[in-house]
């Protein structure tokens, strides 16, 4: 009987310091140091409504805008993930197939041959809200004729949401597209 009762007490304590204490304490030393990615790392519009978070991909179905890379999860960040097809299974060969025709469809001033991949796979979370800085180029020409701003203009806005490699040689460069459209809505002011 003394066995089974110090057995509770302990799982009370440890229930108590880390299901409760230890949370407590990261949350608010998150909290008090890094107050914006502790809460998402959320964008916020004009009247301070959230826009979304630069952190997860999200779809911007006008043409006008730039596009993020596909999602197999539209975007959904309640569960990430994605189908994880070779590149010959049959599925992943026809949505392939059904980007490159619509690729061709809303960007008839770039060739398929200048298509990155990037924006017709998806990543493996499926939620990446980061593009290359090729894939945003490779939308210029049909965000130009359909916002009318120039070409030089957005190449400019491009350049300005690049993010270099972590720490210098981590990773490749990247765009975060949320952040570029947000600009770009800037420039259509």
């Amino acid at each position: 009987m003394k066995v089974i009762v110090n057995s509770l007490r302990l799982s009370l304590v440890f229930m108590v310091v880390c299901g409760l204490l230890y949370n407590l304490v990261v949350t608010g030393i998150a909290q008090a140091l890094m107050p914006k990615q502790a809460n998402g790392s959320l964008l916020y519009g004009d009247q301070n409504n959230v826009i979304g978070s630069e952190l997860i991909g999200q779809s911007f179905p006008e043409p006008k805008f730039f596009q993020s890379r596909i999602s197999s999860i539209d975007y959904n960040a309640a569960g990430s993930g994605s189908g994880n097809y070779a590149p010959s299974n049959p599925d992943m060969l026809a949505r392939t197939q059904e980007s490159v025709e619509a690729w061709k469809k809303d960007n008839p001033d770039v060739p398929v041959s200048e298509l990155p991949v990037d924006l017709i796979t998806n990543s493996g979370s499926g939620l990446d809200p980061h593009i290359s800085p090729e894939a945003a180029k490779a939308q210029i020409p049909r965000i130009s004729r359909l916002t009318g701003i120039p070409a030089e203009k957005l190449n400019e806005l491009v350049a300005d949401n690049t993010s270099g490699r972590e720490l210098g040689f981590l990773g490749e460069p990247v765009v975060n597209v949320l952040k570029l459209n947000l600009a770009l809505l800037e420039q259509m002011k």
